[in-house]
């Protein structure tokens, strides 16, 4: 699923995001990853997700060799994982069916299929009632189940959420979590970036942990 070999990435200015970076995510595991801010969690999804490519080392994910992936590939790619941002990233004048439809268009799915899909997933994580709601009508926590929504529409073997519940309120922390964890039930791998160590400790999922561009087994 996930498997990184000694993967470094350096910026201009001797600015090293990560270093020698080993890891294994296997298929229908729900991982957290740990570290304070810039210690490289948002490198390291980057990688995964194919927006960047390591210095040195390999990156493979779902059997894509990311590092030499060429450019005409990479939109395949992303076509097999779903990303959750901790801005939400909704397009603004878009309803909320729209945003989630947007992946379905985009690869010319028929409209039927669009309209069922869209439903079914606005449906399971209760948003149904809002499907024409635009984006600033909605308080934070629905526009992130929003933003999940959009990200599982056309059902991704993995799932990278890089701080999900970072502008969340905590009382709305647990919901997020308890929606990817039903995610994850259905057997998508989900993948998770958090600075939240009590939300972290509360899952009893394995963490690991980014310190200064390192990873290590997390310790919360």
């Amino acid at each position: 699923m996930i498997d990184i070999q000694h993967a470094y990435k350096t910026y201009p200015g001797d600015v090293h995001a990560l270093r020698d970076v080993n890891l294994k995510i296997d298929k229908g595991d729900f991982v957290f990853l740990i570290g304070s801010s810039g210690a490289g969690k948002t490198t390291l999804f980057k990688l995964l997700s194919a927006y960047d490519r390591p210095t040195s080392g390999s990156v493979n994910v779902l059997g894509f060799e990311l590092d030499t992936l060429g450019p005409d590939r990479i939109p395949f790619f992303r076509r097999h994982i779903g990303v959750i941002y901790q801005d939400f990233r909704l397009l603004k004048k878009q309803t909320v069916f729209e945003n989630v439809a947007l992946p379905l268009e985009i690869r010319n799915e028929k409209r039927r299929y669009i309209n069922s899909r869209v439903e079914e997933l606005l449906d399971s994580v209760g948003l149904s009632h809002k499907r024409e709601s635009f984006p600033e009508h909605l308080s934070g926590g629905e526009q992130q189940r929003v933003a999940i929504a959009r990200a599982l529409v056309h059902r991704p073997s993995l799932l990278i959420a890089d701080e999900p519940t970072g502008n969340l309120d905590p009382s709305l922390s647990g919901d997020i979590v308890e929606l990817l964890e039903k995610v994850n039930a259905q057997g998508t791998t989900v993948f998770v970036a958090t600075h939240d160590h009590e939300l972290v400790k509360k899952s009893h999922r394995e963490v690991l942990k980014l310190d200064a561009g390192r990873l290590t087994g997390g310790v919360v």
